[in-house]
């Protein structure tokens, strides 16, 4: 041995290397004692370093990124050890791994840590146990951080398709109180002016004007109309004509009819009856926006409810078609600029699943897809019978998959996404969704311009498997 005694009885000591002989210390043989002081990175997420160490003294702290956040994973104390997972498992590391108080270690490089592992069977063995226990910690801790990525897409979806019609209704409700005090007041200035006889002809022509079509105008021939109503309303001395014109126009209100309209009324009243009749076809059209948006509103919180199977049993029969659907919606603020196919065979069965989790599955899949073309290519979702199997297809146009990293796509933590940006456990999570709980199973096929993921759930299952993900 190379280290001094010192050294040699400090290495010794940790819990680890404590019980080996005097004959057994040549599996130390290349080992080395460094000191690292404060802030020393050992590892950062991503890298493989090819080292294996144990902490005689001092602190490392372990963090990985999620969605740009550093989460602190845990801390060594002396006689713990690092890195033996990523040699066992020849992967880079899975987090970054920093001094946080001055450090003794014992190093071995990975050709002596493989001798160490082929000398000294308490050491080997002690080391698959602890590292199968952290790569089951890191996988449970990270599968509950991509729920909460499910999670937080959907939320994320959700409050950007909320606030549109929320806004719309708000601004629109701000204004029928405006229009009707401004009715109200154009009412008492016609009463001065307006016999019997009149009222009730100005009320029909209402009735009339608030029945018509809207006219499927282009924006120059829109805007062409309004200008010559503007200006006819400024002939007959209205003021606000140009405030006023856009209205009568989606209204279908022509130069003729609203000619018609004041023949029939006193000279003396065109002006207050023309903007009452107009406050009178605003009024209306707020009263629709209000609607129009509350209707969305509660479309989206239906979509809500279907997403996550709210108030309904966990196992049950579940048309796929409004589970992707509802997904559709979620992910609406990220599918603006993307072009979407629906490939749907509506003749398709119902089939027995546990609905929320398959919707976690179209939720990873989909936002892969959109993900891959950018936010701005094409995807296509298609359905169909293959067989006792039911089929979701989902392709999309990006650049594709590279064939090195093909085979590797269902790894744990695996991904081909930046450090930060993604857990590598969102299709291993769908697998386990697809395979283990509905007894299907997760394909794909890549290739520049074309990658097809495609799900096969069995129509026909005697008994649901009750496993967990």
């Amino acid at each position: 041995m190379n280290m001094n005694p010192t050294h040699l009885q400090q290495v010794r000591s940790t819990p680890l290397f404590a019980g080996l002989t005097d004959a057994q210390l040549g599996c130390l043989e290349g080992g080395e004692v460094i000191e690292a002081p404060v802030g020393t990175v050992l590892a950062s997420e991503g890298e493989r370093t090819g080292f294996f160490h144990v902490l005689l003294e001092g602190e490392v702290r372990f963090t990985r990124r999620y969605d740009r956040q550093s989460i602190l994973l845990g801390v060594n104390e002396p006689g713990e050890y690092l890195g033996e997972t990523m040699l066992l498992l020849d992967i880079p590391w899975l987090a970054a791994a920093r001094v946080s108080k001055h450090a003794r270690l014992f190093r071995l490089n990975e050709d002596s840590f493989w001798r160490m592992l082929t000398s000294c069977q308490t050491v080997t063995r002690e080391l698959f146990r602890a590292a199968a226990n952290r790569m089951r910690l890191l996988e449970s801790y990270s599968q509950q951080r991509e729920k909460l990525v499910s999670l937080g897409t959907m939320a994320a979806g959700l409050a950007h398709e909320l606030n549109n019609p929320a806004a719309a209704a708000r601004r629109a409700a701000a204004h029928v109180q405006e229009t009707s005090d401004k009715i109200q007041s154009l009412l008492c200035q016609l009463g001065k002016r307006l016999a019997p006889e009149h009222w009730q002809y100005l009320l029909n022509a209402a009735q009339e004007a608030s029945e018509r079509k809207t006219p499927e105008l282009d924006h120059i021939a829109r805007s062409d109309h309004a200008d010559s109503v503007a200006n006819w309303l400024e002939a007959h001395g209205v003021s606000g004509a140009w405030d006023l014109a856009p209205t009568f126009v989606n209204a279908g209100l022509d130069l003729v009819w609203l000619a018609e309209f004041a023949e029939k009324l006193p000279p003396a009243s065109h002006g207050d009856a023309l903007c009452w009749l107009e406050a009178r076809l605003s009024l209306k059209a707020l009263i629709n926006q209000v609607d129009q948006s509350t209707a969305r509103i509660a479309e989206l919180v239906k979509a809500v409810k279907s997403y996550s199977y709210m108030d309904q049993s966990p196992t049950q029969e579940v048309d796929i078609h409004e589970g992707i659907e509802s997904t559709l919606t979620m992910l609406g603020h990220k599918l603006k600029n993307v072009t979407l196919v629906r490939a749907f065979d509506r003749s398709v069965p119902r089939i027995t699943a546990h609905g929320s989790e398959l919707n976690q599955v179209w939720t990873n899949l989909i936002d892969n897809a959109i993900t891959a073309v950018n936010g701005a290519g094409k995807i296509c979702i298609g359905t169909c019978r293959e067989d006792d199997q039911l089929v979701v297809e989902i392709v999309d146009d990006g650049p594709g998959i590279p064939r090195d990293v093909q085979s590797r796509m269902f790894e744990p933590f695996f991904t081909t996404k930046s450090v930060g940006s993604g857990t590598g456990l969102g299709l291993i999570i769908s697998n386990r969704i697809v395979g283990d709980r509905h007894g299907g199973e997760i394909e794909f096929e890549s290739r520049p311009g074309e990658t097809r993921f495609k799900v096969r759930l069995p129509i026909h299952r005697t008994q649901a498997s009750s496993l967990s993900v």
